[in-house]
């Protein structure tokens, strides 16, 4: 078919896919609808004075046939005189990594090299060769998979690239035959590589490819090439109504969100759980569409309910308590000092006749040496410790200390607590002496104890 860049130039007006001038960048494999893709685009870039870079990652999947089709490209880039960028990515081994498909490794990697490579370029807009036995082919494979709306519309004309959505995915050749690009190749006496494993009938594309598509085609629809992508307009326009209004109501908030048709409710949740980085599987989505206040468990750390009003609230559990860290210390006779945390403590215990030092800085006190032992326990605070600071009568829990001096909460469980063998708290950090363990005039021996937080 030698008139398929005229078919080619109307998408490109109908669509807005090119300006002239502009900067594209090429992915080429080296099969038939990519070599096509880029005589096509070749062609017409010297009407539009389109500036082509082609783009071939080697996939390693394949042995000497990928750098077969690597060479390829490079040939044929050199002969078109056109810049060419080539990268290497072993994608089994990522997919090993990532724990998820090779097929699905090698569209991470593909799509990461043409976003990087149109970056480094600043290209803006990256050109791919699907066509329409693409469009059919994915349909019915998002029909298997029981996809909405949205997916059985197919691949746009234009949309963000999902390795950097400030560089546009354009695809020209999307309403072509597989067939129409061969007739043009041969034509035109272009090479191409056949890739093998699209013989393969372990991936599931391929068995939709050559069982399933010519099964429906010979008995049940010889016009199925025609029809599918009727219905795939059609299931695209009414998926968008309901984007578009689900939208809206999120933005006014007009009306109940049991009143909206079925459709907008389904998709106004759907918008909110991509927005919050959650994947919209049907069960979830029909789940917080129905039980309205029933949160749903996500993972450990995160639960998701849809409130009567219709915003969806994320629920994160409150972090488990830090596991309680004590040490016991032997005050002993000689001095010593010891790391808890972020404090350092240090002590010293003086007889009755030493003088006394001024303990007019906050962090040193003095306390009855002979009340608090020599064995004594360093933790953190807990919920119910009770304290008596200095001047009061009588003990009262340590929350209300801290509430009474405007510790915020965030501090409270790292504070350091001095506790008696027998557990009762003498010193807290921030807080005032212990009416208990004060200074006396009956006082024997005396606890020069000094702390420091950096």
């Amino acid at each position: 078919m030698n008139s398929l860049p005229e078919f080619v130039l109307q998408n490109l007006r109908q669509h807005g896919l090119f300006h002239p001038r502009q900067k594209i960048l090429v992915a080429v494999s080296g099969g038939l609808d990519s070599m096509v893709l880029l005589g096509i685009l070749h062609e017409l870039s010297a009407v539009f004075s389109w500036r082509l870079t082609v783009a071939h990652l080697n996939h390693q999947l394949r042995g000497r046939a990928s750098t077969a089709d690597e060479r390829l490209v490079i040939r044929t880039a050199e002969k078109l005189d056109l810049p060419s960028v080539t990268e290497s990515a072993d994608v089994k081994q990522l997919a090993q990594a990532g724990k998820i498909s090779v097929e699905m490794a090698a569209r991470q990697a593909r799509h990461d090299f043409l976003a990087r490579t149109a970056r480094r370029l600043r290209i803006q807009k990256i050109a791919l060769a699907h066509h329409a036995d693409d469009q059919l082919e994915l349909f019915f494979l998002r029909l298997l998979r029981g996809s909405g709306g949205e997916g059985l519309s197919g691949m746009p004309w234009i949309n963000p690239s999902p390795g950097d959505p400030r560089v546009q995915l354009v695809r020209p050749l999307l309403n072509m035959s597989k067939s129409d690009l061969l007739s043009f190749a041969i034509a035109k006496n272009l090479v191409f590589h056949q890739d093998a494993t699209n013989a393969s009938l372990d991936i599931l594309r391929n068995r939709v490819r050559h069982l399933l598509l010519p099964l429906l085609r010979r008995d049940y629809q010889p016009a199925l090439d025609r029809v599918i992508p009727r219905v795939m307009d059609l299931v695209g326009a009414e998926a968008d109504l309901a984007m578009a209004a689900a939208a809206e109501w999120l933005r006014d908030k007009l009306g109940a969100f049991g009143s909206l048709p079925l459709a907008v409710q389904r998709r106004v949740i759907h918008r909110q759980l991509i927005h919050s980085g959650i994947t919209p599987d049907f069960h979830l989505v029909e789940q917080l569409r129905t039980t309205p206040g029933q949160p749903f468990t996500l993972s450990p750390q995160l639960s998701v309910r849809r409130s009567e009003r219709g915003d969806l609230d994320l629920i994160h559990p409150p972090a488990p308590p830090a596991p309680r860290v004590a040490k016991t210390v032997d005050l002993g006779i000689r001095p010593g000092t010891i790391d808890f945390g972020a404090v350092r403590l240090s002590w010293r215990r003086l007889a009755g006749s030493a003088p006394l030092p001024i303990c007019s800085h906050p962090g040193q006190e003095l306390f009855d040496a002979d009340k608090i032992g020599l064995v004594i326990t360093l933790r953190q605070w807990e919920p119910g410790d009770r304290f008596q600071p200095s001047g009061r009568s009588q003990a009262v829990k340590l929350q209300d200390l801290f509430t009474n001096q405007k510790i915020p909460k965030s501090e409270r469980h790292g504070l350091v607590v001095a506790a008696t063998a027998a557990g009762e708290i003498f010193w807290v950090e921030q807080l005032r002496i212990s009416e208990r363990f004060k200074l006396s005039s009956t006082s024997n021996r005396r606890l020069l104890w000094r702390w420091n937080r950096p």
